[in-house]
Formats: structure tokens, C-alpha cells, sequence
């Protein structure tokens, strides 16, 4: 009397159809995760460039707009500041609004990242311009503030007298605009620390 058991060929061949399979709903699960993931990091990133436009933009606004005449003059002068008396307060104008102008081009990219999670050629390309515009950012806000600097404590030394004494104005929006321009770098260095998440995330 025979102990063999037969197995059916059918059995044998559906349980090597099964791994596959399990393999397969594991990967497709794995992907919808990393598309999820992409996905929300680019809808903060196009959040956070909107806050750096108005930051970047008011920062040359105010700063383009600073400027205070003293009620008492003499017949032969009138004592006024101004941001265009200062080279690196026209510097920071300019950088200011070429990082302002900058960032609202950079919104319809950062829509394709969100739209197209997974795209790697976008995401690139804004974080070397991102990269480029925070160095043109921190540069402008680092040469206002010397002057800011000066113009509250003056130098000694080089008998260079603070002149917020008389110009308390003029000093509060130049003080406010390289306060702007800070918290528009800080967003900057945000965002390319986002796209460097992201890029590392696709592999």
C-alpha cells in the first residue's frame, strides 16, 4: 500500500503566481507614499515662496522708500536722509527686488513640482536658483546692516556721528527693511533645504 500524496500542478503553480503579486501591491504602496511625500513638501514649498515674495518685496519697498527731512534747515542747507545717500542701501534696493522678482518666476516651476512630484529637472533647477538668490540676499541684507549699524552708534574713531538722534524716521525703515530681508533669507535657506529633501528622496 502506497503513502505518495499527489499534488495538483494547479496548487504548485498558484503559489508561485501569488509572490509576485504580493510583491507587486508592496511596491505600488511604497510609491504612493513617496508620491504623497514629494507632494506635500512641494505645496509647502510654493507656500513658502509666496511668504518670501512679500518679505523680499516689502524689503525693497520700505527701504526704496526711507527717507526723512528735519523741520529746521538754514539758507544754505536743508538736512535730509535718504536710502540713495548710501551705495550699499542701493545695493540692497536692487538685490532685494532682483530676489523679489526671482521668487514670482519661480512659481509656476514650483507648481509643475506639484503637479509632477516625482520630476527631478524642476526640482533641481529651483534649488541652484534658490541657492543664487539667498547669496544675493544675504549679501544685501549684510551690507545694509553695517550702515544701519552706523547710522544707531555711529564710530568713534573714524568720527562717524549716529545720526538716528535726528533721523529716528529714516532709522526705523531702514532697521525694518533689513529685518524683512533677514526673514525672506531664512525662508530662502527653507526652501533649498526643501529641495534638497526632495531630491534625495527620489532615489
Amino acid at each position: 500500500m502506497s503513502t505518495k500524496i499527489d499534488i495538483p500542478a494547479e496548487s504548485s503553480a498558484a503559489a508561485k503566481g501569488k509572490a509576485p503579486l504580493i510583491g507587486m501591491v508592496s511596491s505600488s504602496s511604497s510609491t504612493n507614499e513617496k508620491g504623497g511625500f514629494k507632494k506635500g513638501i512641494a505645496i509647502l514649498d510654493f507656500l513658502l515662496r509666496i511668504g518670501a515674495i512679500v518679505t523680499a518685496l516689502s524689503a525693497a519697498g520700505t527701504m526704496g522708500a526711507s527717507g526723512e527731512t528735519l523741520p529746521f534747515f538754514t539758507q544754505f542747507f536743508q538736512f535730509e536722509a535718504g536710502y540713495d545717500d548710501l551705495p550699499a542701501l542701493q545695493f540692497f534696493v536692487v538685490a532685494m527686488a532682483v530676489v523679489g522678482g526671482y521668487l514670482v518666476l519661480s512659481l509656476p516651476f514650483s507648481i509643475v513640482t506639484i503637479i509632477r512630484p516625482h520630476a527631478v529637472g524642476p526640482r533641481l533647477l529651483l534649488l541652484i536658483f534658490d541657492t543664487v538668490a539667498l547669496t544675493l540676499n544675504t549679501s544685501a541684507a549684510a551690507a545694509a546692516t553695517a550702515i544701519v549699524y552706523l547710522a544707531h552708534n555711529g564710530n568713534e574713531d573714524a568720527n562717524w556721528l549716529a545720526i538716528c538722534v535726528q533721523f529716528g524716521d529714516f532709522c526705523q525703515q531702514i532697521s525694518g527693511a533689513v529685518i524683512a530681508a533677514f526673514v525672506s533669507a531664512v525662508v530662502l535657506v527653507v526652501l533649498v533645504i526643501i529641495s534638497g529633501v526632495a531630491l534625495r528622496r527620489q532615489n
